[in-house]
């Protein structure tokens, strides 16, 4: 398994994953409507240095992607999230590919800390960030509409200092 950074010939992987309405409800937000749409995505933020999208690959297959977003240099933390295709999902792939981006993060980046927000309902989501060292914030009521209906969210932190430690 490693991570890339994300090209745009990766497109059609993440078009196929983002329009699956179960995935996205995961992520609380709406699948895209078009490839197009995502292929203007790609390119306004392309050079955006807020941003860090790798692609997770194994035995030269996509297998999801890893995103660092509204990564703020002056604070120095970042917020994290992860998506693996469900056919590869279950095989320890989510694991590799958060840890390679957390690495990037605390090594790469110099950040001090990664944030994240999950849904009170993913126990499985929940349980990997934790064996990672994050740590629940705070819960947020009702903070996210997916599926029909609004969601509780948790937002879990990690510090570098915290991760290096458990190492």
């Amino acid at each position: 398994m490693n991570i890339r950074p994300l090209a745009k010939q990766d497109l059609p992987h993440i078009y196929q994953q983002k329009n699956s309405r179960s995935v996205m409800a995961l992520w609380f937000e709406e699948p895209f409507n078009s490839l197009d749409e995502l292929t203007i995505l790609y390119d306004r933020h392309v050079l955006d240095q807020s941003e860090r999208r790798f692609v997770i690959e194994d035995d030269n297959q996509f297998v999801g992607v890893v995103e660092l977003i509204d990564i703020n240099t002056i604070h120095r933390h970042c917020e994290i999230q992860i998506i693996i295709d469900t056919k590869f999902q279950g095989q320890g792939l989510a694991q590799k590919g958060l840890r390679a981006g957390i690495e990037y993060a605390f090594s790469v980046l110099n950040l001090h800390k990664i944030y994240l927000y999950v849904d009170v309902e993913n126990p499985a989501a929940i349980h990997i960030y934790q064996k990672f060292g994050f740590q629940e914030e705070g819960r947020l009521k009702k903070h996210y509409f997916a599926e029909g209906r609004y969601h509780d969210s948790l937002m879990m932190g990690l510090f570098a200092n915290e991760f290096y430690q458990e190492k």
